[in-house]
């Protein structure tokens, strides 16, 4: 009798935790925590921590369940591990969705070699290289931040409007940099303007002093720098005020942060730079629904909420959290027609899905979704001014 009762008491007890597991969502999350963007991440983390834990307490979600992260190190720029880790995600974790990854190049590897053979939905807020449209993707991969064919035209336009008609540009070696470079040249030089040298730079290095002298010798009216903030990009800044070869920069969305304002302040007065961005009612939402939570104001902060949100809706929408079922409703999810869904709705969201109404996200970005699973794009122009990075206007 005993043994019975032992019994009994054990299959209860798996029985209880199988339902518990049943009732739970994993969405894992893959940004660097450390390389050359570690600044950044935290924030990004915790915006789509915090679609997900609003998710969980409006009780609405798949018949009551809880959504859990899972935090993953994608280094930004080892592909190798950045495909370990998801792949760990997948096979050991059993996550059901991935807002990641964030870097271009390991976006990329995680797609192609994690991503589409398990059949798993990919949502990046940071990834922009245009390559990445391009990639097979079995209708598997999609983006909150737009495309560097995008920020390259921005870049031209803003460089153009001041007046700056003739620029050196270094890039970091990789994805991102060589993508964001080109579709930058190719704007501005449509556009009139001259790129005296394009030249890339290695992260890692202790002294950028050589680059800084190629650069130099070309000239230009400002130093446009496509790298990282944490990394090889902040080297370059050092090496070209140190050694008064340039006192103008010109910063695209790897190298927007407080991180560099801590580190150069003043000494980059009326540099400019942009990143994705926009003013509809949603950012300021964010904004308020973030407080002193974290910097919902940080680069990417904004589109990681907005990724997890959309998977989110997108499996409410399916009746289901399995990739296959829920991928075809994301663009549906994101675009009109439907009540607009903000920061701060998603439990209002989750009620209408549920009772076979439309909405239409536009969450804390203006999320709109084209072609491919693409972000149409805004940007948040900024100009540094007394030490600090102050916004312009978008467009």
């Amino acid at each position: 009798m005993r043994l019975l009762m032992t019994t009994a008491i054990a299959s209860l007890a798996f029985a209880g935790a199988a339902a518990a597991q049943d009732n739970e969502v994993k969405l894992g999350i893959l940004f660097g925590f450390t390389g050359p963007i570690e600044s950044l991440t935290p924030n990004m983390a915790a915006g789509a921590e915090l679609a997900m834990s609003e998710v969980t307490e409006a009780g609405t979600f798949m018949d009551g369940a809880t959504v859990t992260p899972v935090r993953a190190d994608s280094t930004c720029i080892d592909s190798a591990a950045a495909t370990a880790a998801a792949e760990r995600m997948i096979t050991s974790d059993g996550i059901s969705g991935l807002v990641g990854a964030d870097c271009s190049g390991v976006t990329g590897a995680v797609l192609s070699n994690v991503a589409v053979p398990n059949g798993m939905v990919m949502i990046s807020p940071s990834a922009t290289s245009p390559a990445l449209s391009d990639t097979e993707d079995d209708g598997l991969f999609f983006r909150t931040a737009p495309s560097d064919a995008r920020q390259g035209q921005i870049m031209s336009d803003i460089l153009m409007e001041n007046d700056i008609s003739t620029v050196a540009l270094t890039y970091t070696n990789n994805d991102y940099g060589k993508g964001l470079a080109d579709s930058f040249q190719a704007a501005y030089e449509a556009a009139g303007g001259t790129v005296s040298t394009s030249a890339p730079h290695e992260d890692g290095k202790g002294d950028y002093s050589a680059e800084i002298g190629t650069l130099a010798a070309a000239g230009g009216d400002a130093l446009v720098v496509a790298g990282y903030v944490d990394q090889g990009g902040a080297g370059i800044v050092r090496a070209a005020l140190d050694q008064g070869a340039f006192d103008t920069f010109h910063f695209p969305d790897g190298m927007i942060g407080d991180s560099l304002t801590d580190q150069f302040g003043d000494e980059i007065e009326g540099s400019r730079g942009q990143r994705a961005g926009n003013d509809s009612p949603g950012g300021e939402q964010f904004v308020e629904l973030v407080g002193d939570a974290f910097d919902g104001t940080s680069t990417y902060a904004g589109e990681s909420y907005d990724a997890a949100a959309l998977i989110l809706l997108a499996m409410q929408a399916a009746g289901s959290s399995d990739p296959a079922d829920y991928k075809g409703e994301i663009e549906n999810i994101a675009n009109a027609p439907g009540e607009m869904i903000y920061p701060g709705d998603l439990g209002r969201a989750m009620e209408l899905l549920a009772a076979g109404e439309e909405i239409d996200y536009v969450g804390a970005t203006a999320v709109e979704l084209i072609e491919g699973g693409e972000s149409a794009g805004n940007f948040e122009e900024l100009i540094v001014e007394g030490g600090e990075l102050t916004t312009v206007g978008y467009r």
